[in-house]
């Protein structure tokens, strides 16, 4: 968004623009003055636009935020191919965690946690917008390193995938202690071990 240029969508250059403009408004603010003084009117105010135009795309400013941080997710962390499990899955891991260490992002990430705990239909938002699509997309690096059988005995993509949002998302809203470089590497060796896949 504001920090790495994006490219608008053919045909739609004025409401993309707008749309950048909200998103980039919101990820300011919630550095600024945090979630609880985050407000439509504060978001349009910044991004030159209209309370009404942000209320016909999103419905909730948990939902501007949230689409804020997807944006940022899919900007800055890749879906790397380099051949190896264990090489794609550090530049993943690299890429998430330095994102998550700021603080913007970490904060914004623990409202929108707690907001989908008490909001069953943000809930449910949030897990088809932002939750579902970064599993996906280490499904992508899972995928590839099982069919090339490099994934460890006993533990399936599934699995994987759980072990690496659950650490993340404990360390953001249980202990407060931001992923490191050092979890970086315990990670992959903990799901990296050598040797091929059972035959099924």
């Amino acid at each position: 968004m504001s920090d790495r240029p994006v490219q608008p969508r053919p045909g739609r250059k004025r409401s993309e623009e707008s749309r950048l403009a909200i998103l980039t408004a919101a990820f300011e603010l919630i550095a600024e003055v945090g979630y609880a003084g985050l407000t439509i009117e504060g978001i349009a105010a910044r991004s030159g636009t209209g309370k009404q135009t942000i209320y016909r795309w999103w419905p909730s400013k948990a939902d501007v935020l949230m689409d804020a941080m997807a944006t940022k997710a899919e900007l800055y962390v890749p879906i790397p191919d380099t051949g190896s499990y264990a090489a794609d899955l550090r530049a993943f891991l690299e890429a998430s965690f330095t994102l998550a260490r700021r603080p913007a992002v970490a904060d914004g990430l623990r409202a929108l946690m707690a907001e989908a705990q008490i909001d069953a239909a943000f809930g449910e938002r949030f897990r088809a917008s932002f939750l579902r699509p970064r599993r996906d997309a280490l499904g992508i690096v899972l995928e590839r390193a099982r069919s090339r059988g490099e994934l460890p005995p006993g533990l399936s993509p599934g699995a994987i995938a759980d072990i690496v949002f659950g650490t993340i998302w404990y360390r953001l809203l249980a202990t407060r202690r931001l992923p490191d470089d050092r979890l970086v590497e315990e990670l992959v060796t903990a799901l990296t071990e050598p040797g091929l896949e059972e035959p099924s």
